[in-house]
């Protein structure tokens, strides 16, 4: 699973594919129960888009720029824009559905 940092974080944008975005916390407990969806969705688009987590506590200037005030928040990007977020727990399908919508 990539981790989103300040660091790299604009390259994820950059990088011609859609990206989905998992911000959470370590001690987050829906964001633990969010994580392996998310994983198993990451290995399943692998080849039509960036799927990655980012710990708002340890990369707080993405989380301040995005207005990320919940955990878990997921936020879908495309060609460099969000194009959707979901905040809270949420069932896979309704991940993967934004996910096919993305891709297509």
């Amino acid at each position: 699973m990539i981790q989103a940092t300040e660091k790299n974080f604009d390259e994820l944008l950059s990088a011609g594919k859609p990206l989905v975005v998992d911000f959470g916390a370590e001690w987050c407990g829906p964001c633990k129960a969010l994580a392996p969806m998310v994983a198993e969705l990451a290995e399943a688009y692998k080849e039509e888009a960036v799927i990655a987590t980012c710990d708002v506590e340890e990369n707080n200037d993405i989380a301040v720029r995005y207005s990320i005030r919940n955990i878990p928040t997921v936020i879908f990007f495309k060609d460099g824009k969000e194009v959707g977020r979901h905040v809270g727990a949420v069932a896979k399908s309704t991940l993967e559905e934004k996910l096919k919508a993305l891709v297509r």
